[in-house]
């Protein structure tokens, strides 16, 4: 997912602007193009015909942490040569924590200037559809985008939960970012005699137990089963039965709580190559060049295609997918509107007309479609990716060369139903920094399990004002 990679990318803003050109089907990122017009002299006794006059173009402020969704803005006017609109985008990295504090400021002063379509990615989605900032989110019934559309297209019912508060859906994400267990093929041959994804599937889960015993065959091999704890971490963050806080307070999850133990069996038992994710000996791992061959990783399909991509190198197509140890999710980017631009009739058409092509339109014009087969660009061959319909995942190909030509999309539409969105809250991209480092700490042997526990629940309440329970 290139959301991730921008933690690489120095703060940068950028605010440029679409326009759709009547009668052309192509568009220009970047510029502000006037409607083109007849050339004609009309006579100096005249005045022009109101319905020849053409119409001011709705002007959308659109925010976001990548180039991504503004990108996908020049498709629409292809597509939509008619749209009488024009994007304005702001795009500011999640560098440093910079997007939010000026998104909220954005949001907060209003105006002609204030964002009307804005993204938020899972770190953080939920401050705005369901936390402190949830007030700024336009319901999508009130933008005529209903429920029976989310059905219709088959919306995966964790990006529903994540987007909804009280029952009204404020943000839906275009990609689908359910989990799956990716592996090595070889490795797989080796060990179980088969690279079969539904005999692996049974030899790593269901269930953590499954798991480790799947550990220790790899290790008696010589291979490592995961490169770091973090390749856990996410499976088990968003399997989860509760987030961080209930009624205000911090609680841990049973299931949250078992990452200790988990990171530390990993560790003392050499099945895991002690890496920390996106780090120089993480990527190394996915090459096959680490100090032990690693049988796989979990993820989503972002993680596939934009981050084993440009690591794998000698071991491409040498991977396969299968489902999970445990149902997860991990990452995705919900987009919402502004309420106030939802109180003009012809701003409120403009931004309907645009988040619905994105988030819930299920035909081969539909940005979800361009999406799932990598045919953003004509005439070329771009990235496939799973994509939150899965009424588009069934009509599309699915086949990647990084698995072996082997179609994800049978991996992650169930991948996808087995996520939840309900164990997620607005404090989550900080509280769970917090207690890696204090797992960390501790599977290294400088604290007790006891102590990393409590400094942990101490550093939550020193750093964001939150008692534990």
């Amino acid at each position: 997912m290139k959301r991730f990679l921008t933690v690489t990318l120095a703060i940068m803003m950028l605010t440029s602007v679409f326009t759709a050109c009547s009668g052309n089907s192509t568009s220009n990122a970047g510029s502000s193009t006037s409607p083109s017009t007849n050339p004609s002299t009309p006579s100096s006794s005249t005045e022009p015909s109101p319905n020849n006059t053409p119409k001011e173009k709705v002007t959308i402020n659109l925010w976001s942490f990548t180039d991504e969704i503004p990108n996908m803005t020049t498709k629409y006017l292809q597509v939509h040569p008619e749209a009488n609109v024009e994007f304005k985008t702001t795009i500011i990295a999640t560098t440093d924590g910079a997007y939010q504090p000026a998104l909220d400021q954005a949001l907060a002063g209003g105006g002609k200037d204030a964002p009307d379509i804005y993204a938020a990615e899972s770190a953080f989605v939920l401050k705005y559809t369901q936390g402190d900032a949830s007030g700024y989110a336009a319901n999508y019934a009130d933008l005529g985008l209903s429920d029976q559309m989310v059905k219709d297209a088959g919306i995966a019912q964790y990006s529903v939960d994540i987007g909804s508060k009280n029952g009204e859906l404020k943000g839906l994400a275009y990609q689908a970012t359910g989990g799956a267990f990716i592996y090595r093929r070889s490795i797989a041959k080796d060990v179980f005699g088969t690279d079969d994804p539904a005999t692996i599937k049974n030899a790593i889960g269901p269930g953590w137990d499954k798991f480790f015993d799947t550990a220790a065959k790899l290790k008696d091999k010589g291979y490592g089963i995961v490169s770091g704890d973090g390749d856990i971490w996410h499976a088990i963050e968003n399997s989860s039965d509760k987030g961080w806080l209930e009624d205000g307070k911090l609680v841990i999850d049973p299931k949250r709580e078992q990452f200790i133990d988990f990171s530390k069996k990993l560790k003392d038992n050499g099945y895991h190559n002690d890496t920390q994710d996106w780090q120089e000996a993480w990527f190394a791992d996915m090459s096959g060049s680490g100090k032990q061959p690693i049988f796989g990783f979990f993820g989503p399909a972002w993680f596939i295609n934009y981050v084993m991509k440009d690591q794998v190198k000698d071991t491409n197509g040498d991977w396969a997918a299968t489902e999970p140890t445990t149902g997860f999710f991990w990452g995705g980017t919900w987009i919402l509107a502004n309420k106030d631009a939802a109180k003009n009739d012809a701003k409120k058409q403009a931004v309907a007309d645009f988040i619905k092509w994105v988030t819930l339109d299920t035909s081969d014009t539909g940005l979800q479609y361009y999406w799932a087969n990598g045919t953003m660009k004509d005439g070329e061959q771009g990235t496939k990716d799973t994509v939150a319909s899965s009424v588009v995942m069934s009509k599309s190909d699915g086949k990647v060369a990084l698995l072996g030509g082997q179609n994800m999309f049978d991996v992650f539409v169930p991948a996808n139903a087995n996520a939840t969105g309900k164990n997620l809250t607005q404090y989550d991209e900080s509280i769970n920094s917090l207690w890696r480092g204090q797992v960390r700490e501790y599977t290294a042997g400088t604290k007790s399990r006891d102590k990393a526990i409590a400094d942990f629940k101490q550093q939550v309440k020193d750093q964001l004002g939150i008692e534990s329970k």
